[in-house]
């Protein structure tokens, strides 16, 4: 079963880095919010099951993936916009670390809410902002 299990994990990994490989700038964001979304819904299915390993696991992922979705932003060119995304995420980070505290499943489930907001948002970006054309 372990077999099987770690040349899945391998497939999975190869699969995930051609999408990153052939994506475009946009779509690699888009690639961010779904993994840090996969992970905040791991870690609160580890709430319920008492799991703390994974869930610390879990939380740690996620606040790395909002790290790197901070770091991305461009202050020059994204002006305002750059500055309160660059707020939310700090507000992200912060309550994964409060989540991670308190075990607080609801806390997570605020952070997923915000998350999914923020990936609506930019998968709805019309295709001229998203090839930086205005």
């Amino acid at each position: 079963m372990s077999v099987n299990l770690t040349a899945m994990n391998q497939y999975r990994s190869v699969d995930v880095r051609s999408a990153v490989a052939s994506a475009s700038p946009h779509r690699l964001i888009a690639m961010l919010y779904d993994g840090a979304l996969a992970s905040l819904a791991n870690a609160k299915g580890c709430i319920v099951r008492k799991d703390i390993e994974e869930r610390a696991k879990q939380l740690n992922k996620a606040n790395d993936i909002v790290l790197a979705l901070y770091d991305f932003l461009d202050r020059e060119k994204g002006g305002e916009i750059a500055v309160n995304l660059g707020r939310l995420y700090q507000y992200i980070i912060q309550g994964i670390l409060e989540a991670n505290r308190d075990q607080s499943a609801d806390k997570i489930q605020e952070l997923i809410n915000l998350l999914l907001e923020l990936k609506q948002g930019w998968i709805s970006m019309p295709l001229d902002i998203r090839m930086g054309k205005k």
